[in-house]
């Protein structure tokens, strides 16, 4: 976690900063309403699943998935694995029971190897594999929402993301650090 928002975090009783950036953005753009069906792409440790089901309630629900492991949270399931695995997308699939999802969102970022362009090369590509998963189980007019790490790739990424969205807003919470690349797109 990073100052000042560590502190914020576990006073909440948040796992993880990623939490606080979430709900900065969620109150900018009223994303998350009880009752919704959300997925959780690469969620370990929770902040992000621990936000979203708070908000949605009994009657809504959250699926996170991960290749870690995630300890149990209210209104979340938990799927564990790879979420580009046949047998994932398969669980993933059940779990809708037909249906599709209200809100897709994304916090997913590559084990760092110091090497920048790598890095950033497996950070995109995770993008593109999660843009995959919400073509498949979004609802249409519905929103996704990803941490992007703006650098090679990340223009053509945006391109991508207009020729499927209506609209696309850059976002940087104050929870991000001020330094970092990282930025959330919604």
């Amino acid at each position: 976690l990073s100052a000042p928002f560590v502190k914020p975090a576990q006073k909440d009783g948040y796992r993880s900063r990623s939490a606080s950036q979430l709900s900065e953005v969620n109150e900018k753009d009223a994303l998350i309403r009880p009752g919704m069906r959300i997925l959780d792409l690469g969620s370990a440790p929770g902040g992000w699943s621990q936000v979203a089901g708070r908000i949605v309630g009994a009657k809504g629900r959250v699926l996170a998935t991960d290749i870690l492991p995630m300890d149990a949270l209210l209104n979340v399931d938990f799927i564990q694995g790879d979420f580009t695995e046949d047998a994932i997308v398969q669980q993933l699939l059940d779990w809708l029971g037909g249906g599709r999802f209200d809100l897709i969102v994304s916090d997913i970022a590559p084990n760092i190897t110091g090497i920048s362009s790598a890095d950033q090369a497996s950070s995109i590509y995770f993008l593109e594999l999660a843009l995959d998963t919400v073509r498949k189980t979004l609802k249409p007019g519905a929103t996704f929402v990803a941490k992007m790490f703006q650098g090679s790739g990340s223009d053509q990424y945006l391109k991508e993301l207009r020729a499927h969205f209506d609209k696309v807003l850059i976002r940087k919470p104050a929870a991000s650090r001020k330094e970092s690349r990282e930025v959330y797109l919604v």
